[in-house]
């Protein structure tokens, strides 16, 4: 015979009940369940649009074999039914686009006759631990300059910052990178410039390894850094000296409250907001900086394989590329509005676009 339940079961049933209920009914699920929506939206389109314009480019990856008159034709038949090349250009996307729904297969690599998400894993760390250490050293440089910018308005280190600043915004990630080079030379072998590791990687100790990396990391870290440290920065100084002038910070000012609260509480809090917003846009220039940076330092990441894919013309690496790019990009600016609304309480996740 079975009982009732008791009292604080049901009020335990209830409580989880309103849980899961206010869980799945939050803005911030609303809001994440939209922007999924939007983004496989978005995916759907950036395939289709980049599938047909790769194949706009004249020949294709067995061009090279058909010049080769040691290959017979026949062998180049097996080669385009093995790689689907023998098809017409839309049955080829609608056949990839199906793989990928249903069984995440972004196709095979024809270089590497590997699957593509196998190749690409190798290399995302790498692009990753590049465009990361690069927002950490901008974030970590620009926003102290840029308070301090703001708090000496028109004194010396403010006209001084203000200089550097146009300076660092006039030399573009490719001019950048050729300086750095220029000086790595100048200063050889102090600062590599080639791959990831150095030779004896595997025979040095954990801490002997994060440090190779972490030096061969330093001059692609500062070619993607600079340009956007003075753009960071000329943004800090400006929102802050906005925030300085709102009435709330002359009343702070007025009760007597110390200059140094004023600023690194009251006004710094609402100066950094739309500097999380450019967060999410920041990450996606940094991968299109990191393409340069990689080829020009020889870093193995995602931007330096796309290159080599390019130019073979291995369509679906070049596929799987882009797709895992705009895939960061978006998962980028979703973190940015997250991480908004959790700093700001008062901006409301229903009534961003």
């Amino acid at each position: 015979m079975t009982t009732a339940p008791d009292t604080a079961t049901l009020s335990k049933r209830k409580k989880a009940a309103d849980f899961v209920r206010d869980f799945f009914t939050s803005d911030t699920t609303l809001y994440i369940v939209k922007r999924l929506l939007q983004a496989l939206l978005t995916l759907l389109l950036a395939s289709a649009l980049s599938f047909f314009i790769i194949q706009l480019a004249p020949g294709d990856f067995l061009a090279a074999q058909r010049q080769n008159p040691q290959i017979s034709p026949e062998t180049i038949q097996q080669l385009e039914a093995q790689f689907g090349l023998d098809k017409p250009v839309w049955q080829q996307y609608f056949q990839w686009l199906y793989q990928v729904v249903t069984k995440l297969n972004f196709g095979t690599s024809f270089t590497y006759n590997r699957p593509a998400t196998e190749v690409l894993a190798e290399r995302i760390p790498n692009t990753l631990l590049l465009s990361i250490s690069s927002i950490i050293l901008t974030w970590a440089i620009a926003v102290p300059l840029g308070i301090v910018s703001a708090v000496k308005q028109n004194q010396w280190a403010d006209r001084f910052l203000r200089v550097l600043s146009y300076i660092g915004q006039g030399f573009p990630t490719i001019i950048t990178g050729l300086l750095l080079l220029f000086f790595a030379q100048l200063t050889a072998p102090l600062f590599p410039v080639g791959g990831r590791t150095s030779i004896n990687h595997e025979d040095l100790t954990w801490l002997g390894k994060i440090l190779d990396i972490g030096w061969h990391l330093i001059l692609p870290t500062l070619a993607l850094s600079i340009t956007s440290f003075a753009g960071l920065q000329r943004i800090m100084r400006g929102q802050l000296l906005d925030v300085l002038r709102q009435d709330y910070i002359q009343t702070a000012r007025a009760k007597g409250l110390p200059e140094n609260r004023v600023i690194y509480v009251h006004a710094l809090r609402n100066a950094v907001n739309p500097l999380i917003t450019l967060m999410g846009f920041e990450f996606a220039s940094l991968l299109a900086g990191a393409f340069i940076t990689e080829v020009y330092f020889s870093w193995p990441g995602l931007g330096k394989l796309t290159l080599q894919a390019v130019q073979s013309q291995d369509l679906y690496l070049i596929m799987a590329s882009l797709m895992i790019s705009a895939t960061m990009l978006i998962v980028g600016n979703l973190l940015a509005d997250l991480t908004l609304s959790f700093v700001d309480p008062r901006i409301k996740l229903s009534k961003v676009n």
